[in-house]
């Protein structure tokens, strides 16, 4: 008999137990949908409805996606289109913009997801906004797959940390240091040129060419080694997932494929500029160099080792800003030779007139600091608006700001 009593006790305590967590998990799932409406419907909603009040009109928001897939299937549409040669790019690059901005006017809402953006375009208002001058707005935290790309660098970070790395990228790379740099760039020049003409008669890919001639070079004068493979793999990562939105709850407790991996080619890349550093460190206790290189990551040892801690880098920051100018330097240069090379295809005038003044200041010999000063063809003031190459497509830029605080009187 008190056997089955005993039983009894046990069944009711495992009843209630069971009672409990049954309980629990339903308070706990009735408060991460509770959450999830407010983040997800409500606050983007209520956004909506004050923005309007203003007059302030965008694309309507969508239940987690935000504007996300109606951007990507307008990207979509636009590179199935040909398009012509011409400077008018806005509608090809950012066709959400251009329709955007069509449509709702020159200011307006938009939704990365449930992240609400003020889209301005008006020149008074953006230099306001960049200006700061009251601190109201700072960068914003940069998205997972970006925080991987390019880490908190230069072109994230603020403030004091903001001015000891931007001191050493302008020592870095100052005129006279660049002026050093010259017959580096000149020697990879010539490396490729040398390529191109087992090449003659043939079509090259020079987007491709140049992506090889700008790592070289930033691999001679800023760094000395190049893991530039695993940032355009990072790269290409961070764009194909740029208008994904995360699935609520279950993105805390599940990686995508991406996820996992841009953290394994962070962690590789993290190794590479370790072993450099390494390197570079073993020269200098070994006697076989008096000090870390002359170079950018020499000058970012240097930080590294610095015996005030309030002006040392913290090896982080050193392999943040390692990424930040190399995928910076890189992809700006190599868009810029790449259009540059398409406008003087297609004004084959100024191609004459570029090529014979460089004839006229250079002779058959390399080019050299003090020549590239005498040339005017893309320099000269007058030229400007009648020159090809000065040329540019409409402003239309994600220079994004967060504001701290509500900023009306």
């Amino acid at each position: 008999m008190q056997n089955l009593i005993g039983e009894d006790k046990k069944m009711e305590t495992m009843g209630n137990l069971l009672i409990l967590f049954t309980a629990s998990l339903c308070l706990y799932l009735f408060v991460a949908l509770l959450n999830v409406f407010y983040k997800y419907w409500w606050i983007p909603h209520r956004v909506q409805f004050i923005m309007n009040s203003q007059g302030i009109r965008g694309p309507p928001y969508e239940f987690i996606h935000g504007n996300n897939k109606e951007a990507a299937q307008m990207l979509m549409e636009a590179s199935t289109k040909p398009m012509a040669l011409t400077h008018d790019i806005f509608p090809r690059v950012l066709p959400y913009g251009y329709s955007w901005i069509n449509k709702y006017g020159s200011t307006f809402l938009s939704w990365n997801g449930i992240r609400a953006q003020l889209q301005i375009t008006d020149p008074e208002l953006v230099k306001e906004v960049l200006k700061n001058s009251d601190k109201a707005f700072r960068k914003p935290k940069a998205l997972y797959f970006f925080d991987k790309l390019l880490g908190d660098g230069l072109a994230s970070t603020e403030r004091e940390k903001w001015a000891r790395q931007r001191k050493l990228a302008n020592y870095a790379f100052h005129g006279e240091s660049l002026k050093n740099m010259t017959p580096a760039v000149v020697a990879s020049v010539e490396t490729m040129l040398e390529k191109w003409k087992s090449k003659e008669g043939k079509e090259i890919e020079v987007f491709q060419e140049f992506r090889l001639l700008t790592s070289e070079v930033i691999s001679r004068t800023a760094f000395g080694s190049s893991y530039l493979e695993g940032l355009m793999k990072l790269s290409v990562i961070a764009g194909r997932n740029i208008l994904k939105a995360k699935i609520p709850i279950i993105s805390k407790f599940w990686k995508s494929a991406d996820e996992i991996e841009s953290e394994r080619i962070a962690k590789m890349i993290h190794d590479s500029v370790m072993r450099i550093v390494k390197k570079r460190e073993e020269r200098v206790v070994n006697g076989e160099a008096d000090n870390f290189g002359r170079d950018f990551l020499g000058l970012l040892v240097n930080a590294y080792h610095e015996a005030d801690q309030k002006n040392r880098l913290s090896i982080q920051d050193l392999v943040d800003e390692c990424k930040t100018f190399y995928l910076a330097g890189q992809e700006t240069v190599n868009s810029l030779l790449a259009w540059a090379t398409l406008l003087l295809a297609i004004h084959t005038d100024w191609q004459d007139k570029a090529r014979a003044e460089v004839i006229e200041v250079f002779g058959n010999q390399n080019p050299d600091s003090e020549g590239m000063a005498k040339l005017k063809t893309w320099r000269d003031k007058r030229s400007r608006k009648r020159s090809p190459i000065r040329k540019t497509c409409p402003a239309y830029s994600f220079r994004g700001r967060h504001a701290n605080h509500s900023t009306s009187p």
